[in-house]
């Protein structure tokens, strides 16, 4: 790759790939490629997406999408772009702390439309057009903080790890909880059965106190969770503002 030139996935999440040049005039589209992608996973999982059932879907060979497409891998992360949709534009008006609770339920409501998305390998910084407007608008909402540049980054790459973290791990709770309900609503009864006391005493005391005999709604507990450790992190970076401006 020549040092100016943009990497292919990048070009690609652009459109500012050339189009082929040679043969006859391409019946498929970069767009067609990846919509029939996203709607393979969305109907069965990403891990059935590969370049021959995406060519099937199309109607189309598997030569047709090299075309467009160099390999699998570049299809997933033009893929992981495409479906991010754009955020919705900022609240007017409103703090820090506000726009980031609300970009951090954007997002949770945006990937919840691809439960596979949680499964794409991460694999670099947010380059195409959607997730950098993603980024854009978190980075926007603390403009007025008074903190670096750097430190803007420092806290929204914090808050994506936080929120891409906990969405991978409900997504797993919750298809272990589809398959077996009763390892989650007989966790504290199990635990009775097990822990010693003098072995895991911080255990021991959750169990006594009956922290895990209160099972509620799983979709309505995974939300408390994320919200929780959404305003703790939250909290740290209001700490962490204060302590620049006070220098």
């Amino acid at each position: 790759m020549e040092k100016n030139e943009l990497p292919a996935d990048v070009a690609a999440m652009w459109r500012l790939r050339e189009p082929p040049r040679r043969g006859p005039k391409p019946s498929l589209t970069l767009d067609d490629i990846v919509r029939a992608a996203i709607e393979l996973a969305d109907a069965e999982d990403l891990a059935a997406v590969s370049m021959a059932r995406v060519a099937e879907r199309l109607g189309n060979s598997t030569m047709a999408l090299y075309r467009h497409v160099k390999s699998k891998d570049e299809l997933l992360v033009i893929m992981s772009d495409a479906a991010l949709e754009r955020p919705e534009p900022m609240p007017a008006d409103v703090d820090w702390r506000t726009g980031l609770t609300f970009w951090a339920d954007g997002v949770l409501t945006a990937i919840r439309k691809h439960k596979w998305y949680a499964k794409l390998p991460i694999s670099g910084p947010p380059a195409g057009p959607n997730n950098l407007a993603w980024f854009d608008s978190a980075l926007g909402a603390l403009k007025d903080t008074g903190l670096p540049e750097p430190a803007k980054v420092g806290v929204v790459m914090g808050l994506i790890t936080y929120v891409q973290g906990e969405i991978r791990v409900a997504f797993d709770l919750a298809a272990g909880y589809a398959e077996d309900p009763s390892a989650f609503t007989q966790f504290g009864s199990t635990l009775a059965r097990v822990v010693d006391p003098r072995v895991y005493p911080a255990v021991s005391r959750l169990v006594e106190a009956g922290v895990f005999d209160e099972v509620g709604s799983f979709e309505e507990d995974n939300e408390a969770d994320f919200d929780f450790g959404l305003q703790l992190y939250l909290d740290g970076v209001a700490a962490f503002i204060e302590r620049v401006k006070r220098g």
